[in-house]
């Protein structure tokens, strides 16, 4: 996630005070099979046990499975508009250089934000639909922004700087009539030729059959039943999470106030922690954690626990403030050079800050408690010190990392969940188990991002299950099971994206309207806290 703004003013809390950081068997078959457009849900979320309050409030055998195909008759005729031809914004402008345009020019000048080119397309038939955004880079990969009747879409990355290539924003809703579809400047700096509207593929009944086997044969009985218990609500239900200090926290408050009151408000299934405050050189700035007791004590009401670490780089490598020492820009640390064997201090800094959170974990394992591990996140933004000497030595630190666990520390408790966020950043099948990727789309964008689904899921080419493991927004779970875009779990970031402001239960609606966060929290496709069956027996 880029979210260094956002993060500033609640990482300089840190430095005096230990609290959260606010942000931050599959079968291969065609797209084509003749399947009804939905598909019933059989009851899941129960596994045949008792729910921790004995009351079950989703009503599974009336609802339908996510939208697979498309609607009988679909049949519509591509439709192409020239960038040229169409509105632009801010500092774009027609351009006619080289060769490989379509029409008679193309649009250049994404430079500064505001820079766009707005099309207007005429849609005969509802239905999903693909953007092809016609495209070169300039410089290097580029990835912009779309939007759809001004709420974001996805994103498209360009990679080829020599000639006009398809980017595509997968899988968009739009009904008949007129919308606007908008390419706006993200990182800038690519031509852009046309734009290309054309029926998506259908998904396929296969969509949702993932790998039912951790990639550690050795796992606890209890990380066993919790990822059992995963895959089998996957493709019908959504874990609620949220990231915060504990189930106690203002954030955890807010959402139980907007959803019933204290007492009978409804609390995610999912509590977000971070073993940010156990890396040593935080340690040694006088830093506590506590988090590993949140997590028992969650785990014990029955919740999930996941976790991420914003790993504090090791003092030596620190050039700034020290509670920032997980940005690369207050960091000199190269980790190419350690992971290429140029610098042994460094490796064996790396191994002592990794066998640090070790004892944590282990604690963690002793309690029974199964995590959702989520190390070394948003590597490819290149924002964070591991992922800033790119994705070889980043890849070669999460293998050292799964190792050292693993098999040195015995850690039988983690399935690793990758959060990458880029398909050539993927480590390999057998490090992982789940997939994600982190999503903050602006204020009040509730559109299921179907398209950052997709993307993510290509990562291991369908077999792993697909989380959204940050997110500003709440995503409407109508939109979500419309557009197929059944993340197994969201895991809304805290501070302002929940609570109006720190250490108070107030909602804040500036991210998500109170409307909204009710209808997620009520929806018979959303599993909360009281819903979970009781994992671990």
């Amino acid at each position: 996630m880029r979210r260094k703004n956002l993060l500033v003013s609640y990482i300089v809390c840190a430095a005096l005070s230990v609290s959260m950081l606010a942000g931050c068997a599959k079968q291969e078959s065609g797209a084509g099979n003749n399947i009804s457009p939905t598909v019933t849900v059989t009851p899941s979320g129960d596994n045949g046990n008792n729910v921790n309050d004995g009351n079950d409030n989703n009503n599974d055998n009336e609802l339908t499975g996510p939208v697979l195909t498309h609607p009988e008759g679909f049949n519509p005729s591509p439709i192409t508009i020239e960038a040229e031809n169409s509105g632009l914004k801010g500092g774009t402008r027609v351009g006619s250089n080289g060769q490989g345009y379509s029409g008679s020019g193309y649009v250049e000048g994404f430079e500064a934000e505001g820079d766009a080119v707005e099309f207007t397309a005429d849609i005969k038939q509802t239905g999903t639909y693909d953007l092809i955004f016609k495209t070169m880079a300039i410089g290097g990969s580029k990835t912009n922004f779309v939007k759809v009747d001004g709420s974001a879409a996805g994103e498209v990355t360009a990679t080829d700087t020599d000639n006009y290539e398809n980017c595509i924003c997968k899988r968009v809703y739009l009904e008949t009539g007129s919308h606007k579809i908008e390419f706006s400047k993200s990182w800038g700096w690519v031509r852009l030729d046309s734009l290309t509207i054309t029926a998506s593929e259908e998904l396929g009944e296969d969509f949702f059959m993932v790998d039912t086997t951790l990639s550690n044969k050795n796992s606890t009985a209890n990380t066993k039943k919790l990822f059992e218990y995963l895959t089998s609500i996957y493709g019908k239900k959504i874990l609620s999470g949220q990231n915060a200090d504990s189930m106690y926290s203002s954030e955890f408050n807010a959402i139980r106030l907007a959803t019933g009151g204290i007492k009978d408000g409804k609390m995610p299934a999912v509590l977000g922690l971070d073993m940010m405050e156990y890396s040593p050189s935080r340690i040694e700035n006088g830093s506590r954690g506590k988090s590993v007791e949140s997590a028992i004590e969650f785990y014990k009401k029955g919740g999930i626990i996941t976790y991420c670490w914003h790993w504090n780089a090791p003092s030596k490598y620190l050039t700034g403030q020290w509670y920032s020492g997980f940005y690369k820009e207050y960091t000199n640390i190269n980790l190419a050079k350690i992971m290429n064997g140029e610098d042994q201090e460094g490796y064996e800094l790396l191994i002592r800050d990794i066998d640090a959170i070790a004892v944590q974990l282990k604690r963690l394992q002793d309690e029974g408690v199964p995590i959702l591990w989520r190390p070394l996140h948003e590597a490819s933004g290149g924002w964070f010190w591991w992922g800033a000497s790119g994705a070889e030595a980043y890849k070669k630190l999460y293998v050292l990392l799964y190792d050292r666990l693993t098999n040195v520390h015995g850690l039988n408790n983690l399935i690793w969940m990758w959060n990458g966020q880029a398909a050539d950043w993927y480590p390999g099948d057998e490090y992982v188990d789940i997939v994600s990727t982190d999503i903050y789309p602006g204020e009040r964008v509730y559109t299921s991002q179907m398209n950052a689904f997709i993307e993510t899921r290509n990562s291991a080419k369908g077999k792993k299950m697909v989380y959204l493991s940050e997110n500003g927004c709440l995503f409407d779970p109508e939109l979500a099971v419309r557009d197929g875009a059944m993340w197994g779990m969201w895991c809304t970031w805290g501070g302002e994206f929940v609570i109006a402001a720190k250490n108070t239960n107030k909602l804040s609606e500036k991210y998500t309207e109170k409307y909204m966060l009710q209808k997620v929290y009520e929806s018979d496709y959303v599993i909360t806290l009281d819903e979970l069956p009781k994992i671990y027996e």
